[in-house]
């Protein structure tokens, strides 16, 4: 069903080419490729705006460097995705992470965008340059996007035809043999619009590893990375749109060692209706595809000998969905009416349990997970106030769940667990008010709950990292929040915003990978762990509570532009039974204080300029905090000058100051550094 689904999809990404072209009596319809406008009473939550300048003009140009820009938004490691391995780089807010999955619900043109399979993000498929706008809400619970929004949604849109129109076309060298290449075409076919755009970078990599614990088998993490996005839009009425799209990715890397290669691949496909006339509606309707394997490897004492653990040659995955929304108006009122369907299916298939380099088990681990849901939603905006408030009732079921493992020399099974299926109901709501007194002064206040599935990944897949083993929990509960919070924002001048929102969120049932015991030994759904190695099982801890403030600031004045802000997030582990020891103490990977500001200028002839300082506080590495990772402090910077009026020249730096930035510390103590300084030059065509 899904090979035939994709190419029926594929296929509608093609249908707006065939449309028929108006004749010149016809009268001329403007196509937007947008989804229905923001809602009015998502001004009652906070929320922070990415536009397509800054987009554009990224020193890295790599989507999780830009939301790094937005205080408050962490990832499990701090490496980006030339280095990190993918299945640490789930998002979050807040300082409600604790494990790489996903807290923050990623979203491209109304499609959920976390891995089926394992709810983390591969961000190499998001070139920036091809976006026309983020938006993220922190906080704001389930809503009308769904599940997965707990610490909150990062919505991206598509460039709109205007802001892809003609050629564009970027090749940049950098740093350690470093490629970066982007392509863009937007031309208008008839009434509607066609975009195609390619991005490409590779590079030699740096050593992960700090240089005082090198050794022989330490080397630099290489990475080659390409994405493909396609799009068209047709108008079928006079207030009726068609959107379709169709994308595909490839990301390979290495960790730094021999044995340690990873590859993602994946395609998606969607197709959207868009109404604007007298009753706005949207329909989609997508299909994801991916497939991931990682191979494993421990370095030896004196880190001279890499001896493979684990081959994950395969983790097949689907993602099919569909969702609607209606937006009538009852007198003063606009409503949000809509239901939605998500449903995952992978499995990873892998070798371990090495002898000599040779696997002696393989393990084939997954599922089915779908939910259901309907929302309602109001808005009212009378005078100086707005008023929203709604609700959603989901269904779920996590189904056909196994896990089987068997011995390679005679293929006998050791293990063939089939867990039951099991579903339930989850009903969340959301409220909030704003006041504006005046043009300057916004005061607002919300509360919301918000839930989450866990992934396949956390229900039914052991992993090793090192000498530590971590067991699957296919009795894992669904996450849920609540939280409340008030906000401020003052516009005293033109061209000036400052900022404030006071939050506190309880996230019940938080997933977690709590340390149960310590090697040698054996343990439960992991077998052996070695001296020195740490047993862990998935378990749903009685809650994470995070209490903090977020600020926010810029200005404008004339060329230069000023944006800032910072984050406080005190949060802390509540534990009871076997998790006790965690009781009271900071989740993993979760910083008390981030900061960011970006300081810019742009002339009337077309030169830009930017540097950007990021301040990210000190962290814990482990769920019982004995390890501290240390806090630190980058620049990035742009340059852009014109040479005509197409073509120009750019200069990009990357940590600038060449700061240690710590990534992960293992259990054996080694230190792992995220990018170091790193320059660009190149070129760009705007045709």
């Amino acid at each position: 069903m899904t090979p035939r689904l994709l190419f029926l999809l594929l296929g509608a990404a093609g249908a707006p080419a065939l449309a028929q072209t108006p004749g010149p009596d016809e009268q001329t319809i403007v196509v937007t490729g947008r989804g229905l406008d923001v809602a009015v009473g998502e001004a009652v939550y906070d929320t922070v705006v990415i536009g397509r300048d800054r987009l554009s003009n990224a020193p890295s140009n790599r989507l999780e460097d830009l939301l790094r820009e937005i205080p408050g938004f962490q990832q499990f490691r701090r490496s980006d995705a030339r280095t990190a391995n993918p299945t640490s780089q789930g998002a979050t807010l807040r300082a409600l992470g604790g494990n790489a999955s996903s807290r923050a619900l990623l979203i491209l043109d109304g499609v959920p965008q976390t891995d089926p399979f394992g709810g983390w993000i591969s961000w190499p498929a998001y070139d920036p340059r091809r976006l026309g706008e983020i938006r993220v809400v922190r906080g704001g619970g389930a809503g009308a996007n769904g599940p997965g929004a707990l610490a909150g949604t990062i919505e991206l849109t598509s460039a709109a035809p205007d802001e892809l129109a003609g050629l564009s076309a970027r090749l940049a060298y950098g740093s350690r043999d470093s490629l970066d290449a982007f392509a863009g075409l937007g031309v208008p076919l008839g009434p509607g619009f066609v975009a195609a755009s390619a991005a490409f970078a590779r590079g030699d990599g740096f050593v992960p590893v700090i240089a005082s614990q090198r050794g022989p088998v330490d080397r630099p993490s290489p990475y080659e990375q390409a994405s493909l996005a396609l799009r068209a839009v047709t108008p079928l009425g006079s207030a009726l749109e068609l959107q379709a799209n169709a994308s595909a990715f490839t990301d390979a890397r290495e960790r730094g060692t021999a044995l340690s290669d990873i590859d993602t691949r994946g395609a998606d496909a969607s197709v959207r209706i868009v109404g604007r006339g007298a009753l706005p509606f949207a329909a989609l309707a997508y299909v994801q595809v991916r497939d991931f394997s990682n191979l494993f490897a421990s370095a030896a004492m004196g880190r001279t000998v890499v001896n493979q653990t684990l081959n994950q040659y395969s983790v097949p995955s689907t993602g099919l969905g569909a969702r609607v929304e209606l937006r009538p108006r009852l007198g003063p009122a606009e409503l949000r009416l809509g239901a939605d369907w998500r449903e995952t299916e992978g499995r990873t298939q892998e070798l371990f349990q090495f002898a000599s380099g040779v696997p002696q088990r393989g393990r084939v681990a997954g599922g089915r997970t779908r939910t259901v849901g309907g929302f309602a939603e109001a808005d009212l905006e009378t005078g100086a106030f707005l008023l929203s408030a709604g609700g959603r009732l989901d269904r779920w079921w996590i189904e056909q769940g196994r896990l089987r493992e068997r011995l390679l020399a005679d293929q006998s099974v050791i293990t063939d667990t089939r867990f039951p299926d099991r579903g339930g109901w989850e009903a969340t709501g959301r409220a909030g008010a704003a006041w504006r007194p005046s043009g300057a002064l916004t005061l607002r206040m919300a509360a919301y709950m918000g839930w989450r599935l866990p992934t396949l990944n956390e229900l039914f897949r052991p992993f090793r990292v090192g000498a530590d083993a971590t067991a699957a929990n296919a009795a894992l509960a669904p996450e849920r929040l609540e939280g409340a919070e008030a906000g401020i924002e003052l516009r005293p001048a033109e061209g000036v915003r400052l900022g404030a929102t006071l939050f506190v969120n309880r996230l019940d049932q938080a997933i977690s990978n709590v340390t149960l015991g310590e090697g040698p030994g054996l343990f439960p759904g992991v077998g052996f762990v070695g001296a020195g190695g740490q047993f862990r099982q998935r378990r749903n801890v009685d809650a994470v509570i995070s209490r903090g403030v977020e600020l926010d600031a810029s200005l404008a004045s004339g060329p230069w532009q000023l944006a800032a802000g910072y984050s406080f997030a005190d949060a802390e582990v509540e534990a009871s039974g076997p998790a006790l020891p965690l009781d009271g103490l900071r989740p993993a990977q979760a910083p008390r204080h981030a900061a960011a500001a970006t300081l810019s200028w742009r002339s009337r002839g077309g030169a830009l300029a930017s540097v950007t300082a990021r301040y990210v506080g000190s962290q814990y590495e482990d769920d019982l905090n004995e390890t501290r990772i240390p806090d630190a402090l980058t620049f990035d910077a742009i340059l852009v000058m014109p040479l005509t009026t197409r073509l120009s020249i750019e200069a990009r730096g990357e940590n600038l100051a060449d700061e240690r930035v710590v990534a992960g510390i293992s259990g054996a103590g080694i230190v792992e550094r995220a990018t170091p300084r790193t320059l660009w030059l190149g070129i760009r065509w705007e045709g």
